[in-house]
């Protein structure tokens, strides 16, 4: 993220779905602290209870399969609304309900709405926030910390009222995100290729994606049997619990905002993963051997928020880098596999204690963590590539770079040929540049969009390229070149003659516009009709 892109500097549409996400997200955590209440009332067993979780993030899971196939049919921001609305009738019911079976069938419901909104919501975050790639995952980090935070806090002080009041609360407040989405976020074209539904788990055959989402399973084994057991043998009332896993959810919040970003630039995306994820494995050790002693149980749960949001940050870098599909596509992947091991850990912890006692789930939560850094050992090669594809933008060469965006077009060869012939005058580097169109949920294929750049890095000695995504409409191409030319002290942009299809997103006056908006280099408009590249006069670039 350059020094003058502020993280909080960002279009009204983006902060309307960052918005929904801290509620989304909020209903992770947000029945937490009425789990021992609902117990009570409802005369249901830990295990019973626990299914609130189960029903609520396997059906997630599962619903993640679809959310590809929804969206290209319909796009992105209708894919939003659905989500939203199902989440707003579901949460509403589960807390209209007499019955332990009601509630969980309800939450099964409001499990499919969050499918389809976290899976779209990161992609629209990508796409439309400013700061680049790394900046829109932070941001997206950013309201699951908030929501994960906030979400038991909210329960406890509703909860203490009555389990019911944390249901409606979130119905309202999902209600309002709706209506921000509707009003504030542009309308998304339907994408040209519709999206089949076996698309995500054919995504898994790729190694990288497949490895990173074991070792999550793996991760939201112990996770969740934190977060949904946990309350039980605290033996806490709804408000103390609230507190307790609000200071946990603020420690996720810090510390993947500010303290992931830096410790994976010292320690790279394998060490930081693998180091993290062993602390994590000696708290919830700690938990399994101090489960009696609530102030112990208390203590390990808050520290656990530094590891979690670490985690989270990372991981989620990691999956989006390495993956080469849609990131629509790669999320929905990852999400499918994380999101069963987070179901099923409540449910189990629970039979787990009946069958044996409170300390096994733990035990066996700690140990899952232990499995999954040996797993993510097999993706070292696969991390390292991850790296430098989150690296590449973000290396300046201040005032000494030629940028040449180019599209797959013959007048690719004129621009380039262009920004050489600049370059040698003024003793510059030549960056090529090509903007990956992608609409939200499917676009440009990434293969074809980096065959585009790799043609001219072998066509002309000595250039340097570079893919850039984010684009989910044709205004975003201007501004992303204007941005990577800026990151680089670009001194001039080549582009070809809108005319001529130079730049195939300036046939748009959107791109175009941004284009001139956001540049603060030099702009050389390349005509392909001329049968020699232009010599630059003077020292104007």
């Amino acid at each position: 993220m350059t020094s003058d892109t502020s993280l909080f500097r960002q279009p009204k549409a983006v902060f309307a779905v960052a918005f929904a996400c801290v509620v989304s997200f909020m209903g992770i955590g947000l029945v937490d602290p009425i789990l021992p209440a609902i117990s009570h009332d409802l005369n249901a067993t830990p295990s019973q209870v626990t299914l609130l979780f189960t029903s609520y993030l396997v059906i997630t899971a599962v619903a993640m399969l679809i959310t590809g196939w929804v969206s290209s049919r319909i796009g992105a921001k209708k894919t939003l609304i659905t989500g939203l609305a199902i989440i707003v009738v579901f949460s509403a019911l589960a807390g209209a309900s007499d019955s332990i079976g009601g509630i969980v069938g309800f939450r099964a419901g409001w499990g499919v709405g969050n499918a389809l909104f976290i899976a779209t919501s990161l992609a629209v975050i990508v796409a439309s926030a400013t700061g680049g790639f790394v900046g829109a995952i932070i941001l997206y980090e950013t309201a699951l910390g908030l929501g994960i935070a906030v979400g038991p806090l909210v329960g406890g002080l509703l909860g203490e009222v009555s389990w019911r009041g944390p249901f409606f609360g979130v119905a309202v407040l999902m209600a309002i995100a709706l209506l921000a989405t509707v009003v504030l976020l542009d309308p998304t074209p339907k994408p040209e290729r519709k999206m089949s539904l076996a698309e995500p788990l054919k995504a898994l055959r790729h190694r990288g994606l497949l490895i990173l989402s074991l070792t999550a399973l793996c991760y939201n084994w112990a996770f969740f049997t934190m977060l949904g057991y946990a309350p039980f043998p605290m033996k806490l009332g709804a408000i103390q619990l609230g507190f307790v896993f609000f200071g946990w959810g603020l420690l996720v919040a810090i510390f993947s905002v500010f303290a992931a970003p830096r410790l994976q630039r010292r320690f790279g995306i394998a060490r930081t993963l693998s180091i993290n994820l062993a602390l994590f494995a000696v708290v919830m050790l700690g938990i399994a051997i101090w489960t009696d002693s609530t102030t112990a149980l208390v203590v390990l749960v808050i520290v656990a928020g530094v590891f979690i949001g670490i985690n989270n940050t990372v991981t989620t870098q990691a999956v989006m880098s390495v993956s080469p599909v849609e990131r629509p596509v790669a999320s929905a992947a990852y999400g499918f596999v994380r999101f069963i091991g987070g179901g099923l850990a409540p449910f189990a912890a629970g039979k787990l204690v009946e069958a044996t006692n409170v300390h096994v789930p733990f035990y066996i939560g700690a140990a899952a963590l232990v499995l999954g850094i040996g797993i993510l050992s097999l993706a070292r090669k696969e991390l390292a590539q991850a790296e430098e594809v989150q690296e590449a933008p973000a290396t300046p060469v201040q005032g000494n770079v030629i940028v040449a965006a180019i599209n797959d077009s013959p007048t690719a060869d004129a621009v380039v040929d262009a920004a050489v012939n600049l370059a040698k005058v003024h003793n510059r580097t030549v960056h090529v540049v090509h903007v990956q169109e992608q609409a939200v949920t499917v676009g440009e294929d990434p293969q074809a969009a980096e065959a585009v750049v790799q043609r001219q890095i072998s066509r002309v000695k000595g250039v340097t390229g570079q893919v850039l995504h984010g684009a989910s409409r044709h205004g975003d191409i201007g501004r992303l070149v204007a941005e990577y030319a800026d990151q680089h002290g670009a001194r001039a942009i080549v582009v070809g003659a809108p005319t001529h299809g130079g730049l195939s997103a300036l046939m748009e006056a959107s791109a175009s516009q941004e284009l001139w908006q956001h540049a603060k280099a030099h702009i050389l408009i390349v005509n392909p009709a001329l049968t020699k590249a232009p010599e630059p006069v003077g020292s104007h670039a």
